[in-house]
């Protein structure tokens, strides 16, 4: 399981011209799910993103957490992450999980971060999404989890 953390200001996800999620102070997460991957690898993941210490105290620092700050979190699902580029100019995307799976691992992934106490936002799965947001700092992380 892969995922591209940014801190922003304000975010939203919009589908057919309206949008359907917006968050403000908080983390953007794009999220992209691999055959193999499981519940650990989200617990992990989830519990990683909202305890990173990426937003500033009052000396400037990045020295507090979305949990800290009280921040949101927008889940969006991006199966595109996932892609192999190494070989041609088409990506393969034969690493990532079906959507069956992928959309069941990308729910608990948003309902583990719920029940840790964090708001959450999501986009549609498998919908074309306009993901508009303000990047703060700017900060951009990539994580995964152990198994990838």
């Amino acid at each position: 399981m892969k995922a591209i953390v940014q801190r922003v200001k304000k975010a939203h996800v919009t589908v057919d011209n309206t949008i359907i999620s917006s968050i403000e102070t908080g983390l953007v997460v794009l999220l992209g799910v691999a055959h193999g991957d499981n519940e650990k690898d989200a617990e992990y993941l989830v519990d990683k993103i909202i305890n990173l210490r990426i937003f500033e105290d009052d000396k400037g620092k990045m020295n507090r957490s979305l949990l800290d700050v009280k921040g949101e979190l927008l889940v969006v699902s991006q199966f595109t992450i996932m892609a192999d580029c190494r070989k041609g100019r088409r990506p393969s995307f034969t690493d990532a999980a079906p959507p069956e799976p992928a959309c069941r691992l990308y729910r608990f992934f948003a309902q583990r971060a719920v029940s840790l106490g964090v708001t959450v936002k999501k986009g549609k799965f498998q919908a074309n999404m306009d993901v508009s947001l303000i990047n703060q700092g700017p900060v951009t992380l990539i994580l995964e989890s152990p198994g990838n």
